[in-house]
């Protein structure tokens, strides 16, 4: 590609799509010549656009601000540094842990029903170890179901052993599903088997507070005495931090009135309950807290201002943010790449683009490495203007001076876009996104996208997508299928609402009462009440019959 021109947008014949029974229709039972034929189809491959794609000859010159880097920097001429050997094994493992990660995560969903899976798997010749275990394990964190059933297949194999990454990982899922009761079978498994961690509780507790249920969080924060295991400050800190960006810091702070005189309480510990205060916008009660610190006798460091600024721009305080910045500046502490990051995204949402680019040059001229999250935040503040070119223009320069794109990159981009009504610029960034390397769309971005056809009206593109999606083997979360489930009963389509109603229970995830309220009622209009019926009784069953270890 020559220098200068940027292969950003592409045709617009659409997206390469899988026909719907690919990838979502169940699996028969397999013989070995089925399988070989279907593990085939399941092997990874580069999505590629067929239509012709076309550079865009920087339309718009280079403004004169450049990116802090030296193209020299990267030469390979340099004779001291020399990786490339070094570093090719492990670039080859990588891939191919992500090829059989990817291998393994598309068998698993091609049968919601989970009735034919094991068998693929077994003759899938992908090599079981912890670490492909976890990575699965963790692509399945939406589908609890799915992620216990494939934890089961992975036990019985030949000298395979869990780690308690792996059981962190199922936990989690479970979790989601509100599963405690088997969490807890599966707490006792890992102390007999001598892989029980303090992290093990701190996760449960993050479970039950995310399922608004702080009174188990807080026993199972205790339980860890019950198990052999002693809280430090950590502990405390990681359960006040749980609590506090759950929106719960008023419990927190109270657990914190109550226990202090249990733990040596350190900066950490006031600062978490900055932060929360910050994130729930109270800053009366930040301040009390920053008062409280200070007659303690500690001093704020970077990371501390960092969340009083933090807590101010949220608040849309930005006069105050700044004042802050040069009280810290004032202090001769360094500040951090992030605080740089919170200055330009809230001086950016309020559109004052002209201050968001001073921060960026500050930091700039800091003798920091320039890093991608700031430059998100600036390509940001450019779509917060509507100023989608200088955005376009600066992931241009991010690939020229060394920076890479990353995912959030475009769907930061995409997300303005969408919000514009720029239905098609959006369309076309996310085709762009999916041929670069290292910004593989992510769930969240795929939600962005299915989203924002369903809104659109065009439900036909966001199955498309979806499709896309499933053709990964990433598993849709409860939002994304609310988000379809809507959509589709929005134009009449209610017997594929209730397709995917259904396949959203199989997984393991509960809908929320509205969702399935809206759905039912407008079957009933129609004259389908016994589908209705039948969706309501897989319901109440997935609500009352727990799942066994």
């Amino acid at each position: 590609m020559k220098m200068g021109c940027r292969r950003f947008f592409h045709g617009s014949k659409g997206f390469l799509f899988y026909p719907r029974e690919s990838f979502l229709s169940p699996l028969p039972r397999c013989s070995s010549h089925e399988a070989t034929a279907v593990l085939a189809s399941t092997s990874p491959k580069k999505t590629t656009a067929s239509d012709t794609s076309f550079c865009i000859q920087n339309p718009y010159p280079f403004r004169n601000f450049q990116m802090g880097f030296s193209n020299s920097s990267c030469s390979s001429k340099n004779p001291d540094f020399s990786v490339e050997s070094a570093d090719e094994g492990s670039i080859i493992r990588s891939k191919q842990m992500a090829e059989d990660v990817e291998t393994v995560c598309r068998i698993l969903t091609r049968d919601p029903h989970l009735s034919s899976y094991t068998c693929f798997l077994d003759q899938s010749g992908v090599n079981i170890t912890s670490e492909l275990v976890s990575n699965v394990l963790k692509r399945l964190s939406n589908a609890g179901k799915l992620a216990l059933h494939f934890f089961r297949w992975a036990e019985k194999q030949p000298n395979f052993k869990h780690s308690s990454e792996s059981y962190h990982s199922l936990i989690d899922s479970l979790g989601k599903i509100k599963q405690f009761k088997l969490i807890w079978e599966i707490v006792n498994v890992m102390r007999d088997r001598g892989l029980l961690q303090k992290e093990t509780f701190a996760l449960i507790s993050r479970r039950y507070v995310r399922a608004k249920n702080i009174r188990e969080a807080t026993l199972t924060f205790d339980r860890m005495r019950d198990f052999g295991l002693t809280a430090d400050v950590s502990d405390f800190n990681s359960f006040l931090d749980t609590l506090s960006k759950s929106k719960n810091v008023k419990t927190a702070q109270e657990i914190f009135s109550d226990l202090k005189h249990r733990f040596s309480i350190d900066l950490k510990t006031y600062t978490i309950l900055l932060e929360g205060w910050g994130s729930v916008l109270n800053l009366k009660k930040m301040t009390e807290v920053y008062k409280e610190m200070i007659n303690d006798g500690f001093e704020p460091d970077t990371v501390t201002y960092g969340i009083l600024i933090k807590g101010f721009a949220r608040c849309r305080k930005l006069d105050e943010a700044e004042k802050l910045f040069q009280e810290m500046m004032s202090r001769k502490l360094k500040p951090s790449p992030h605080i740089y990051c919170t200055l330009i995204n809230g001086l950016g949402s309020e559109k004052r683009l002209s201050d968001a680019s001073k921060y960026f040059e500050m930091f700039k001229a800091s003798g920091s490495p320039l890093d991608v999250p700031t430059c998100n935040a600036m390509i940001g503040s450019y779509c917060w203007a509507h100023k989608f070119e200088d955005a376009y223009k600066m992931v241009s320069e991010m690939r020229e001076f060394g920076v890479g794109a990353n995912a959030r990159t475009f769907e930061v981009i995409i997300h303005h876009l969408v919000k514009a009504k720029r239905i098609e610029e959006a369309r076309r960034v996310f085709r762009t996104m999916q041929e670069e390397a290292g910004c593989e769309p992510e769930l969240n971005t795929y939600t962005i996208v299915v989203r924002m056809f369903c809104s659109e009206g065009r439900i036909n593109e966001a199955l498309q997508v979806w499709r896309m999606m499933a053709g990964k083997g990433i598993i849709p979360s409860m939002h994304m299928y609310s988000v379809i489930i809507s959509g589709l009963q929005r134009i009449g389509r209610l017997e594929d609402a209730s397709f995917y109603f259904q396949e959203m229970i199989e997984r393991g995830l509960r809908p929320p009462a509205r969702l399935y309220g809206d759905l039912k009622q407008a079957l009933v209009d129609i004259g389908k009440g016994e589908l209705a019926m039948q969706l309501g009784t897989k319901l109440e069953m997935l609500r009352t019959t727990p799942l066994m270890g």
